[in-house]
């Protein structure tokens, strides 16, 4: 069975960056399982699988426009140490969920001097080229409920 619009995917990967080095990887775990169409993973990635089936492995490069964005400036913000309340020693590398206008985001904090924390919210990979390295492990038609709910549901997915 090829890939298809609502088709339930489990796949191997290895995901690398422009320097070869090694972001992330399914190597002894179980495949990613994502439902076809639903935007469970980046768009570039999605749009690359279609059409291919069990057993295919395939290099796949996703530019930052289809991976996780340029990167927005505006999401770079200096802000008051006091706004971090409650907490005692901030570090770069710290995570915090800031609420904007927009709903909340997850900022990482990149510089801390003195009163100032300078926070990015970007997503760690934007901006990033992104290679991955691809084995389809299988292919299979959607259930109604699974493409009702947009995700896999049972082994690999979701469990209600």
């Amino acid at each position: 069975m090829q890939i298809a619009q609502n088709s339930v995917v489990a796949f191997h990967y290895t995901l690398t960056n422009e320097a070869g080095e090694v972001l992330d990887s399914s190597e002894g775990r179980e495949p990613l399982t994502y439902l076809q169409g639903a935007g469970n993973i980046i768009p570039g990635l999605e749009r690359q699988l279609l059409g291919r089936q069990t057993g295919d492995k395939l290099t796949v490069k996703v530019e930052p426009a289809e991976g996780y964005g340029e990167i927005q400036p505006q999401l770079v913000q200096e802000v008051p140490r006091a706004s971090f309340q409650g907490v005692d020693d901030i570090a770069a590398g710290m995570q915090f969920q800031a609420q904007t206008q927009g709903g909340p985001l997850l900022v990482t904090v990149t510089k801390v001097e003195g009163d100032t924390v300078t926070v990015d919210g970007n997503h760690p990979l934007a901006g990033e080229v992104l290679n991955f390295e691809v084995s389809i492990e299988n292919v299979r038609e959607a259930s109604g409920e699974e493409v009702e709910h947009g995700h896999v549901h049972g082994e690999g997915g979701h469990h209600h």
